[in-house]
C-alpha cells in the first residue's frame, strides 16, 4: 500500500503514563498501521528523558517536567495523583489533614519517579520537605511495588490515579485526599530539540493528540 508505514517506532514511558495510557495508544495506533512494529520501554521520568537526550528513544512520555536545553516538552494529558490506602484505613474516602497525615507510615517512590518529584513539589510551596514531614521509611522503587505495599496494609502513598483505577473499582485499594493540596500534573511528550522527525513519529503524535483531545 503507498504511503503505509513501515518500519520501527521505539518510544519510552515512565511509570504512571506507561501503565495504561501509553501501551494502549500504542496498540491501537499499530492496528491502523499493521506494518509498523512499535516498541515500549518503561523506566522513570528521569531515565526517560535522559534516553531521549542521548537520542536513544525517539520519543518520551513522561509525568513531570525536566528542564533540559536540548528537549522540548509538549502537554498532552493532565493526571490527578491520590493518596491512596488500604481498604478499610480510617483515611479512606476522607479529607484528611496534613497533620493526621504525618501520624501514618509512608511509602515513597524512587528518586526519580515524577509523582515523586510532583508530591515534592507540592510540599515546597507550602514550605515543607518530604523527609522531614512525612519521614517516609519505606522507599520502593516505582508505582508497582508501591501499590501491592499499599494494598497490603504496609502504609499509604500517593500515586497516579489512573494506575489504581482498577485496584479501586475492585475494592483492592482506596483514595483519600489531603486538605489544601491539590496534586496534579501534566503529561508530556518529550523529544530531542532538532531532530528530525521520523514519519512514524509525525503519525503517531498526530494520532495521540486527536485520541487524547477527544477524550478530554
Amino acid at each position: 500500500e503507498t504511503g503505509e508505514l513501515q518500519g520501527a517506532l521505539s518510544i519510552g514511558a515512565s511509570t504512571g503514563p506507561g501503565a495504561h495510557l501509553v501501551p494502549l495508544l500504542l496498540c491501537e495506533f499499530q492496528r491502523e498501521h499493521p506494518a509498523l512494529r512499535v516498541s515500549l520501554s518503561i523506566s522513570d521520568t528521569y531515565a526517560v528523558i535522559e534516553d531521549v537526550a542521548k537520542r536513544e528513544l525517539e520519543l518520551g512520555v513522561v509525568g513531570a517536567l525536566r528542564r533540559h536545553r536540548s528537549l522540548e516538552f509538549t502537554p498532552i494529558a493532565l493526571d490527578e495523583i491520590v493518596l491512596a490506602v488500604p481498604p478499610g484505613h480510617r483515611f479512606a474516602d476522607q479529607a484528611v489533614t496534613l497533620d493526621a497525615l504525618r501520624e501514618e507510615p509512608h511509602i515513597v517512590m524512587q528518586e526519580g519517579a515524577g509523582v515523586r518529584q510532583v508530591i515534592e513539589d507540592e510540599l515546597r510551596r507550602a514550605g515543607l520537605r518530604l523527609q522531614a514531614e512525612l519521614d517516609p521509611k519505606l522507599e520502593l522503587g516505582l508505582q508497582e511495588s508501591v501499590k501491592s505495599a499499599v494494598a497490603a496494609g504496609y502504609g499509604i502513598a500517593f500515586i497516579s490515579r489512573t494506575a489504581i483505577d482498577g485496584e479501586l473499582a475492585a475494592g483492592q485499594l482506596a483514595s483519600a485526599r489531603v486538605e489544601g493540596f491539590d496534586p496534579r500534573r501534566q503529561i508530556y511528550l518529550v523529544r530531542a530539540r532538532g531532530r528530525a522527525a521520523t514519519r512514524a513519529v509525525e503519525a503517531f503524535l498526530e494520532f495521540a493528540r486527536g485520541r487524547l483531545s477527544a477524550q478530554a
